[in-house]
């Protein structure tokens, strides 16, 4: 029997006993590119940070192809928000992608030239090949998002969480994402992306997750992403302009 990427069975998180996510329950199709979406504080990097042990929960279970993600860890890639990371660490952008292949090594192995091989072609595919020495510290945001990118890549992973990683990137890079999420599709890959540009959801995500502390619906875009769900989601927070009722563009008021 083949076990579902991620199975999450009624999980709830609250900081400071306020609820931040409750009695969430999902399962996630292999191989399909998953937006998870809702307006802001509805608990969508909560979700990832909690199914990753990042952040304790209150309540819930998390399987990863049937098993805790402690024991799943090498199948599982995450890039984190940018404006997480130390970007002032002293080390280059290899170095940084070259990290993805930790987990292959072992806690004592060094990497060696297999490694290095690995993340020069990781970068090659993000489209960073030209700044594998410089440091992370200089380069723009949209380049230090593709090195973590490359990173995840590195990792090899079955599963990947990205933490809104179209954000504040140039158009460049922003095409360099999407032909990366349309790369890892094609291999099977499972990818669940936090979103915030309702406008490109339809383009780029097979499944949607509509959130707003509990899930308001979880299915294929073109069932899910409706006019009525994103109101149930939002509430009286969006004016939604459309087209033969049809969602085109949604406003924060």
């Amino acid at each position: 029997m083949r076990h579902s990427p991620l199975v999450v069975s009624n999980m709830s998180v609250a900081y400071q006993k306020k609820p931040v996510l409750r009695n969430v329950t999902f399962e996630a199709p292999e191989g399909k590119l998953i937006g998870i979406v809702g307006p802001n504080g509805a608990g969508k990097s909560t979700l990832i940070k909690a199914a990753l042990g990042l952040i304790p929960r209150l309540a819930g279970d998390v399987t990863i192809y049937g098993k805790p993600y402690k024991d799943q860890r090498m199948l599982v890639g995450y890039v984190p928000q940018r404006e997480s990371v130390d970007w002032d660490f002293p080390t280059n952008a290899l170095d940084v992608v070259m990290m993805g292949r930790y987990g292959h090594l072992g806690w004592f192995k060094r990497p060696g030239t297999e490694e290095k091989r690995i993340a020069l072609e990781c970068l090659a595919k993000v489209g960073m090949t030209d700044y594998a020495d410089r440091q992370i510290s200089q380069l723009s945001g949209g380049q230090q998002q593709r090195i973590f990118l490359a990173r995840a890549l590195a990792q090899d992973a079955q599963l990947y969480f990205m933490d809104e990683p179209f954000v504040g990137v140039d158009a460049a890079t922003e095409k360099a994402i999407i032909t990366l999420l349309g790369e890892l599709k094609r291999q099977g890959k499972t990818v669940l992306v936090v979103h915030h540009d309702l406008a490109t959801v339809k383009e780029y995500f097979d499944w949607v997750m509509l959130l707003n502390v509990h899930i308001i619906e979880f299915g294929p875009t073109e069932t899910v992403f409706t006019k009525p769900n994103l109101q149930r989601t939002y509430g009286g927070k969006l004016t939604i302009l459309d087209r033969d009722d049809e969602p085109i563009l949604i406003q924060s008021r």
